[in-house]
């Protein structure tokens, strides 16, 4: 794995002065209640779904070393699907872990989960603290910069428990996260912070696709932890 970037020692300082790359976020973005996990959080979704952003639930020193720890310790490796039978490896990299050895297939493309480390751990309670679901399953992404993104798609795959809550995890750079109605086609975007949660579950994967847009504004990382529940 390649060395933490020079810049990223800095990452705490930057987010405790609040020197974040965006200013401008929706109402419901740049609420700083959440500590509490019981505090209601709002449903982003207009309708057909259900995705409730609980903000900031890492504080910002802790988020960092997660981060960090991260970096370094994950079994990370390039994505890869198949399209149109075309092999694809992307720049973007994943890792798959879980209770046991769990196999997740999307993009024509199986992985196997490996067993959990102790930050993984930690940080998967944090999320089934704050959102009152139980996870078995994480699927990390490693965005380098903002010109790596995630194109619209929606986590529907045989794999995972119908209809299952889905908890993301953001460390390191602030991104935009937009959702897009399957029918409707009107959209609905976030800000996802440092140390933020989103919860998606119910319905919302069989009416909404979601993405996270590229972008040459953000020079930072970002790690993007997933925990879903597998039933197999």
């Amino acid at each position: 794995m390649e060395s933490i970037p020079v810049y990223l020692t800095r990452i705490s300082y930057l987010y405790r002065r609040g020197l974040n790359r965006r200013r401008k976020f929706p109402y419901f973005a740049r609420m700083n209640l959440f500590d509490n996990p019981a505090f209601p959080s709002k449903n982003v979704l207009p309708q057909d779904g259900q995705a409730y952003y609980h903000g900031k639930v890492i504080p910002g020193t802790k988020a960092d070393d997660y981060f960090k720890s991260l970096w370094d310790t994950i079994a990370w490796k390039n994505d890869e699907a198949v399209i149109f039978g075309k092999k694809i490896v992307t720049r973007r990299k994943v890792a798959w872990y879980g209770d046991q050895e769990f196999e997740y297939t999307y993009s024509n493309s199986t992985k196997r989960a490996l067993p959990w480390n102790r930050e993984l751990l930690e940080i998967k309670t944090i999320a089934e603290k704050h959102t009152g679901e139980t996870y078995n399953s994480c699927l990390l992404n490693l965005y380098h910069s903002g010109e790596e993104g995630m194109a619209w798609h929606s986590d529907g795959e045989k794999d995972l428990k119908k209809h299952g809550a889905i908890a993301s995890l953001s460390l390191g750079a602030e991104r935009k996260f937009a959702f897009k109605h399957k029918k409707r086609k009107n959209t609905v975007s976030l800000y996802l912070e440092h140390g933020s949660l989103l919860l998606m579950k119910g319905i919302t994967q069989d009416h909404w696709l979601h993405r996270l847009p590229p972008t040459k504004k953000v020079l930072d990382p970002r790690i993007n932890l997933t925990f879903r529940y597998i039933s197999q």
